[in-house]
């Protein structure tokens, strides 16, 4: 639905476009953007209140309240990041929209189901309440998948179709949100049905977590009415998407993926309508070090895109997406969201323009934010202190001697292995080279018991991290194999109402409490962004990470998330997210 206009204003700007009145702001002696014809062109742009009232040729006017100067410049529509977690930067949609707005994001379309995940409806309305009012605007969706995958995990809340069909009748709820049930789509279980159901009756755009689905089984989630995903991790996911039809939703998380997927973009008769750009998961500390939407298109660029073409995915591709008329396009009638690039290649933007008003120059806000909503949900962390006890692996009944366990392989994309271990006293000794993962459920709704996995292909460890961010359903998650820094690291976490920890000999080197859900700093994104600088030295000091990654911590942070194929360890056990069961015992022999 397109933001509505007052209609005096829109009677000004008729008025102003004829020539019959001033506008409030004329930007003069730029270069248009345009992202519908894909072109470059000299012209003028006439505002008036939040409308782009006329683009005309340059010095045909010169009648206005205030005017910008941008000889020299490019003037593009304001960026728009069609899937995100505001959540994993972990900002406050205010602190948000400091570290995005300067940078020339002025549209998300944002999933606050970590959120969801934690506090349940009241979590969704504070993303809602406190997004309110900012110079960025936040398309709400509904959140999918409280928990993500019901039976593997257990969460601070459970959604059913009514909840996701209540939210979507909110003002500001503009979809629903990712869709990782992926089993409960395919096999047509009635709580996934019901969920997606919920918003195709209302016209909603349902989005999608595809992750692994190839063939059949793509066809089969699209017919379901799922169309969009963000979860390509290989250049043919994203032709494969592409070619069925599905809206890509581009990240630049995966820094391999870009070059050859420009490289096929390049060798395209058009850039596909379907494919935009997101961040999804991002650190405050990347935002403000590298960016956001503009980072992915300055990468996107340096590898050999079309700066215009380039443009056009973050732009009108992401406004036809979101059915949003509005958006996406220097034009007369638009909204006047608006970015003034010093030079397009390295998307360097200088003001950014959002309700017909700068917002945003030289990287820096204009103006004050409204206050933050005065009660985030608080005190979500419901955990017991914690011994070294509960950070040892301990297989009950079981005689002293040699035995074969399952692990879970591989830090990103994990496989069941197995290996021989010691056991003492029922306590398995940790092999050289394996890591223990413990998950502990957080939120009352069943005992706080610790749940161990031994891991393979983490490296070599000298110390422990502990995190309540930890995707999805955010959980307690520890990592390590001294069971005292392990438990160092909790109590610490647990202390601060949530947060992320690093211990070493014994004690804790780096914290960044998070009290807001568990997940959220009150913070500045400067400050916080601070705090996830010296949480990843610390964590780089005690562990190895996979280079992979632009951001190491996110390594320990998705480890539980049993929506994604494969074995993972969440707060109810071990649990094989490809088959959807739950492994009772990690004994094979």
């Amino acid at each position: 639905m397109n933001d509505p206009v007052d209609p005096a204003v829109r009677s000004r700007a008729v008025a102003a476009a004829r020539g019959h009145a001033p506008f409030d702001l004329l930007i003069g002696g730029g270069t248009v953007v345009d992202v519908g014809l894909g072109t470059l062109r000299a012209a003028d742009v006439g505002i008036v209140g939040p409308l782009i009232a006329s683009v005309h040729p340059p010095g045909s006017r010169r009648d206005a309240v205030d005017t910008i100067d941008a000889a020299g410049r490019f003037v593009a529509p304001g960026f728009m990041d069609l899937h995100v977690h505001f959540e994993s930067s972990m900002l406050t949609p205010r602190a948000y929209a400091e570290a995005v707005v300067p940078r020339g994001t002025t549209t998300v379309f944002a999933d606050p189901h970590e959120l969801g995940n934690v506090a349940g409806l009241s979590g969704v309305r504070y993303a809602l309440d406190a997004s309110r009012g900012l110079p960025l605007r936040f398309v709400i969706q509904a959140p999918s998948c409280v928990p993500p995958m019901p039976g593997l995990e257990l969460s601070g809340a459970d959604f059913d179709g009514e909840h996701v069909g209540e939210m979507l009748g909110w003002h500001g709820v503009g979809g629903v949100a990712e869709v990782m049930d992926m089993l409960g789509v395919l096999e047509r279980r009635p709580r996934m049905v019901d969920v997606v159901e919920a918003g195709l009756a209302r016209g909603a755009l349902v989005s999608g977590h595809a992750f692994g689905l190839a063939g059949a089984t793509l066809q089969a989630y699209l017919c379901a009415g799922i169309t969009s995903d963000h979860e390509s991790v290989t250049p043919d996911d994203v032709i494969a998407r592409l070619e069925a039809g599905m809206t890509v939703e581009l990240r630049g998380a995966l820094e391999f993926m870009l070059p050859p997927v420009v490289e096929w973009l390049k060798l395209q008769p058009m850039v596909p309508t379907h494919l935009v750009l997101s961040t999804d998961d991002v650190f405050a500390d990347v935002l403000l070090r590298e960016g956001g939407i503009d980072w992915v298109l300055r990468r996107l660029i340096g590898y050999g895109l079309d700066p215009v073409q380039a443009i056009r995915l973050a732009t009108i591709n992401g406004a036809y997406r979101l059915q949003r008329t509005d958006l996406g396009l220097v034009g007369a009638g638009r909204a006047a969201e608006i970015v003034i690039l010093d030079d397009l290649a390295s998307v360097a933007v200088n003001e950014v323009i959002v309700g017909g008003v700068v917002v945003a120059r030289s990287g820096r806000l204009v103006g004050e934010l409204p206050d933050p909503p005065a009660d985030p949900p608080r005190h979500t962390v419901h955990v017991p202190t914690l011994s070294a006890g509960d950070f040892e692996l301990r297989l009950p009944g079981q005689i002293d001697g040699t035995v074969t366990l399952r692990t879970i392989e591989n830090p990103l994309f994990t496989s069941w292995g197995s290996v021989d271990v010691e056991v003492r006293n029922g306590r398995v000794e940790v092999p050289d080279g394996y890591l223990l993962q413990v998950a502990v459920h957080r939120y009352g709704r069943a005992p706080a018991t610790p749940q161990v996995a031994l891991l393979g292909g983490w490296g070599d460890w000298t110390g422990a991290i502990a995190t309540t961010v930890a995707h999805d359903t955010h959980n307690l998650v520890v990592f390590g194999r001294d069971p005292v820094d392990m438990a160092v690291a909790a109590n610490a976490v647990v202390q601060a109402h949530g947060g992320v920890a690093v211990a070493a000999a014994g004690r804790v080197t780096a914290l960044l409490p998070l009290p807001i859900a568990g997940i959220l700093s009150p913070g500045s994104a400067a400050e916080v962004a601070a705090s996830q600088r010296d949480l990843t030295e610390a964590a780089l000091a005690v562990g190895q990470f996979s280079p992979v990654l632009t951001m190491p911590l996110f390594q320990v942070m998705v480890s539980s998330l049993a929506c994604l194929p494969g074995p993972h360890l969440t707060d109810v056990g071990l649990v094989d997210g490809t088959t959807g069961e739950r492994i009772s015992s990690p004994v094979l022999r």
